[in-house]
């Protein structure tokens, strides 16, 4: 700190000034350590391959070909099923990336995102 600013500040920091005196103190809200997490749902639909499904789950979201196929006939006899849970980025981009190779291929596989 330069000299001028030491013998304006002194020891116990800057003057204060009295006009702020009244200011309103704001409390800090703690952060939460945890992110809030986000299920990646398949939907199903009459149109896409099961194969392509079970590609897709062992793709981006690195399931093994046996729980790939375990997800993807709960897909097919449920209607829905969570493929993973992950921060909201991530979940929002493995949903956008695997609909858009579906679209790639003709097929409307439907991916969404929700609040654990």
């Amino acid at each position: 700190m330069p000299i001028d600013l030491m013998i304006l500040a002194g020891p116990s920091g800057p003057p204060s000034d009295p006009a702020h005196e009244d200011d309103v103190e704001l409390d800090d809200k703690p952060i939460s350590s945890l992110p809030r997490r986000f299920k990646v749902i398949f939907h199903n639909d009459d149109y896409t391959t099961q194969e392509f499904v079970v590609f897709a789950l062992e793709r981006f979201f690195h399931k093994g070909e046996a729980e790939a196929r375990h997800i993807m006939l709960t897909v097919h006899f449920k209607g829905a099923a969570v493929a993973g849970v992950y921060t909201r980025d991530v979940a929002e981009t493995k949903a956008v990336q695997v609909m858009d190779l579906a679209r790639e291929h003709g097929m409307p596989l439907l991916l969404t995102t929700e609040p654990e």
